[in-house]
């Protein structure tokens, strides 16, 4: 097991050093890449949308998000989505305190009809969190970003 955690953590000190070049050009092409794998890609849509189940990286998100854009809160709006024998009160407030919007900028909670009569198996799962923010010049950005990212890499 030490050695496991030595490794590990030998890993980590090897990276570290990424960490100091991440301006907001890096950011940048952090967030149009985290987009192209977790964000919804629909041309016909007039908004940004998110979706994960893990906190980490929604926090992440908002953060490039933020850092990259500037953003009016007031234009984001958040669904839940979760399974039949979870508290849909518990999730909102989970999800809430973790992007930190008003309860009024979330649509309903969609329960998945699927889940009824089986119970949840991972006591921690909090459903998935959809973010979306009402802003199409954003989500053409980090589409054609992110486009021109695999272009450049695979060419």
């Amino acid at each position: 097991m030490h050695c496991i955690l030595n490794f590990i953590k030998a890993l980590k000190n090897k990276n570290l050093f990424l960490l100091e070049s991440l301006d907001k050009n890096t950011q940048k092409l952090l967030l149009a890449i985290l987009y192209l794998g977790e964000g919804a890609k629909s041309k016909s849509t007039g908004f940004l949308s998110l979706a994960s189940s893990n906190p980490r990286i929604i926090r992440l998100y908002l953060t490039l998000l933020s850092s990259c854009f500037t953003i009016d809160k007031r234009k984001f709006r958040a669904r839940i989505q979760c399974r039949a024998d979870q508290n849909i009160e518990e999730l909102v407030s989970y999800w809430q305190e973790i992007i930190n919007l008003a309860v009024d900028q979330f649509y309903p909670t969609y329960t998945d009809k699927r889940t009824i009569g089986k119970p949840t198996l991972h006591l921690d799962y909090k459903g998935v969190c959809t973010l979306h923010y009402f802003d199409r010049s954003i989500q053409l950005e980090l589409e054609i970003l992110a486009n021109s990212v695999i272009e450049y890499l695979t060419n």
